[in-house]
């Protein structure tokens, strides 16, 4: 019995070494040329903040979320570009005002962001990154019911920085785990009733997400 034992201690320490040995067969890590597509989901937390002529207060713009597709293109393991795509709607308004709390109803938010990454250590499974990317968003889909008697609101598109950290999970050769965080430094104007009353919105969001890779 005493040999079966060590036979079988024998076996598990080689099983064991076979599977170390096969893992770091299939650790591949990132490489010039590499493509990637993600799809998870995206959190965008407005921080809010500007100010409102006529009435004053502040205008503010609601938590929202939705799905992601993102594209990740490396010129070298270290240097890559990525572009996200999301879309997500909001509720804006403002507080604090001569009128109290007026709602202006809800708009949809698209902002590409293309941004320049630098990954720390490309050969890792855990494999962290820097970057700054350009924002542009478009405001668009105006809806909601709005408070008397705001007829008609506008938020002008606007362009602006976005440090970012992330870091990937490499859980196969073609497949990886991402999480994202930008902060997008966006200050849109906006107007109410065709320019009655005008507004500058500093957003400037956190926008935090979770996707899954596949490199080609």
């Amino acid at each position: 019995m005493k040999s079966w034992g060590k036979w079988a201690a024998a076996a598990m320490m080689l099983a064991g070494a076979g599977t170390a040995m096969a893992q770091e067969v299939e650790l591949r890590g990132k490489r010039t040329g590499d493509f990637m597509i993600g799809f998870g989901a995206v959190g965008v937390l407005p921080t809010n903040g500007g100010n409102v002529s006529l009435i004053g207060g502040t205008p503010q713009a609601s938590n929202a979320a939705s799905p992601l597709l993102d594209g990740t293109y490396f010129f070298t393991p270290n240097i890559a570009l990525n572009l996200i795509a999301a879309t997500t709607r909001h509720k804006l308004t403002v507080t604090n005002s001569a009128l109290g709390t007026v709602n202006l109803g809800t708009v949809w938010a698209l902002p590409p962001t293309l941004t320049l990454q630098y990954h720390l250590m490309p050969q890792s499974r855990i494999s962290p990154y820097v970057g700054v990317g350009l924002n542009t968003t478009f405001f668009y889909g105006y809806g909601g019911n709005p408070s008397a008697p705001v007829n008609r609101v506008r938020v002008d598109a606007t362009v602006g920085v976005a440090p970012n950290i992330g870091v990937d999970y490499e859980i196969a050769p073609n497949w990886l785990l991402n999480l994202d965080a930008k902060w997008i430094l966006m200050q849109p104007d906006a107007s109410v009733n065709s320019g009655l009353i005008r507004a500058q919105a500093n957003i400037n969001p956190f926008v935090i997400s979770a996707a899954v890779r596949y490199r080609f």
